[in-house]
């Protein structure tokens, strides 16, 4: 690659035209929403938008929304709306259904009408595909544009979030139509094992991740919590998010006289139901709450009516603002798992300030005693023996907020971008180097 990504002096209006096409199920809509997938398609368009690219995201969008929306140098191109309209639920409601659709309508549509006419006049392409779900829509596009004769002009990159659907996937057949990428090095191990050898693009932070939470809501979640170890976990109901283990964890803490208090945000997975009877066999309170807002009033709320149990399930949806705050607010965030393929709630809390205590996946951006607490193994004698060493001094806790914000910043989406994303499209060939400017 010719010259710098950091700084480039030309306008990338001066270079050959390029475009980004992001094809993932989520987005950003609210019915879109349901993961870590969302939020890494979201910042990942934005970033690219916003570094001069123009850039389509194409999702299984909301049925109620305009099916094409322009912001600026992104466009959002809401697909399997025709579906989506009996599926009010959300994203992955007919999910078999909408896969097929969009592996079938997507590519013909996206090759007609933008990627001939832009190729034909000279342009390039890059098409990032994420999770299972689109594994097919790639397989189909590789065929078109191999079939028009424009193949060495588009780029194809898959990449894997989880391994989710894995058993679903002709790897031949992907690893023939696309490069392979994933999210860390834990994921490239796990695909190494099943014989695929992905390259490494993680995630990465976009600007709203740092916005300082609101100071008077922190202190006002404090004094609630007042005299008491506060602890937080937000991810899906699943037995790979090690809910039994921060179970544990409040159990152990409360025999030890801590007086825990975990605020828990789970989904509408079945195994909730495992995990709160778990808590209340080891003889946990717990309250479930419902808020009237998702915002931080909501939050607030619904600590103060749950105080004085050992568990609060909190049973609506936070919105950015409210979740900062909590992160914030708590004395650790739980994101220990036993199967985390990048740990972004991790690195969201590292990012507001907040403390983030880390699980069995080993993510690579956490350093124990220096960023985060990390446990090797789902023992609560482990995080006790950590938290309570990096507890006892003031200024150790202050010191592992402020580690914990600077590593924060390395994994901001413009240097994703610099750093991983465009030096791997470069390394792959296929398009002219000066394209992969940032400006």
């Amino acid at each position: 690659m010719r010259g710098s990504l950091e700084g480039a002096a030309m306008s990338n209006e001066t270079l050959v035209p390029r475009q980004f096409h992001l094809l993932s199920f989520e987005g950003p809509d609210l019915y879109a929403r349901a993961g870590g997938v969302a939020t890494r398609v979201v910042g990942l368009a934005e970033a690219l938008a916003s570094h001069g690219f123009d850039t389509h995201l194409w999702f299984v969008g909301d049925p109620s929304q305009p099916g094409v929306e322009r912001r600026g140098r992104l466009t959002l191109h809401r697909w399997c709306q025709w579906i989506s309209h009996y599926a009010p639920l959300g994203v992955y409601e007919k999910e078999d259904e909408k896969e097929r659709d969009f592996a079938a309508s997507l590519p013909p549509f996206l090759v007609r009408e933008l990627l001939l006419p832009h190729l034909h006049g000279g342009g390039e392409a890059v098409i990032l595909a994420e999770e299972w779900q689109t594994a097919h829509t790639a397989i189909h596009l590789d065929w078109l544009l191999r079939r028009a004769g424009l193949r060495e002009q588009a780029m194809l990159v898959w990449t894997a979030n989880n391994l989710f659907g894995f058993d679903r996937i002709d790897w031949p057949r992907l690893s023939a139509a696309s490069h392979v990428a994933t999210v860390s090095r834990y994921m490239r191990g796990c695909m190494q094992a099943l014989g695929v050898d992905p390259i490494v693009i993680p995630n990465g932070l976009g600007a709203e991740a740092f916005v300082p939470p609101d100071t008077a809501a922190v202190e006002a979640l404090r004094r609630l919590a007042s005299q008491r170890t506060l602890l937080a976990k937000m991810a899906r109901w699943d037995p790979d998010k090690s809910w039994l283990a921060a179970v544990e964890i409040v159990a152990s803490l409360k025999q030890r006289g801590a007086r825990p208090l975990l605020i828990a945000r789970g989904g509408s997975e079945a195994y909730g139901k495992v995990v709160i009877a778990h808590a209340r066999a080891r003889g946990l309170a717990v309250a479930h709450q419902w808020a009237a807002t998702a915002g931080m009033a909501g939050l607030l709320s619904a600590v103060e009516a749950g105080r004085e149990r050992d568990m609060v399930v909190l049973e609506s949806h936070l919105n950015a603002d409210a979740r900062s705050v909590l992160l914030r607010g708590a004395d650790v965030v739980l994101a220990n798992s036993r199967h985390e393929p990048f740990g972004l709630v991790g690195l969201e809390t590292m990012a507001v300030g907040g403390i983030a205590c880390t699980g069995t996946s080993g993510e690579e951006y956490a350093r124990a005693g220096e960023n985060a607490l990390v446990i090797a193994r789902e023992d609560p004698g482990e995080f006790i023996a950590q938290f309570e060493a990096v507890f006892a001094r003031a200024n150790r806790v202050e010191a592992m907020r402020r580690s914990g914000l600077r590593t924060a910043r390395q994994y901001t989406w413009r240097r994703v971008l610099e750093r991983h994303l465009l030096p791997c499209i470069g390394a792959f060939g296929g398009l002219a180097s000066d394209t992969l400017r940032v400006a």
